[in-house]
């Protein structure tokens, strides 16, 4: 293996836990959203799903250095796959077909994209 691939490998990794982190948005935006207005639990959950914004805006602008910003932006899609496991774990919400063939969907297209981008 090449050592740019190598690299590459690297920072698809990076990427893929930048947006894992990311996700973390969802579940603060979700308790937030439970809570009384701007009470203290509130703004405790509404301050972490901004910090968490704010650190990934920043990673994010610096790995687009080194991916292309379609495999970059194509890949921020796997993040209904996160919303389908925080929904489950956090919520106790239930999965159901539609949910599943729409994140194979989301993953197929994000392997179609990648693929592309390395030819």
């Amino acid at each position: 293996m090449s050592e740019k691939k190598k690299n590459m490998l690297g920072y698809f990794a990076l990427l893929h836990i930048l947006l894992f982190f990311n996700s973390f948005t969802g579940i603060c935006s979700k308790l937030a959203a439970k809570e009384e207005f701007l009470s203290f639990k509130f703004i405790l959950f509404y301050g972490l799903m901004v910090f968490i914004l704010g650190v990934y805006a920043i990673f994010w602008q610096q790995l687009l250095k080194y991916v292309p910003l379609t495999t970059a932006f194509c890949n921020k899609a796997v993040g209904i796959v996160w919303g389908i496991i925080w929904g489950v774990l956090f919520f106790k919400e239930q999965i159901k077909l539609n949910m599943i063939i729409g994140a194979v969907i989301v993953i197929i297209g994000v392997v179609i994209v990648v693929k592309a981008d390395e030819q």
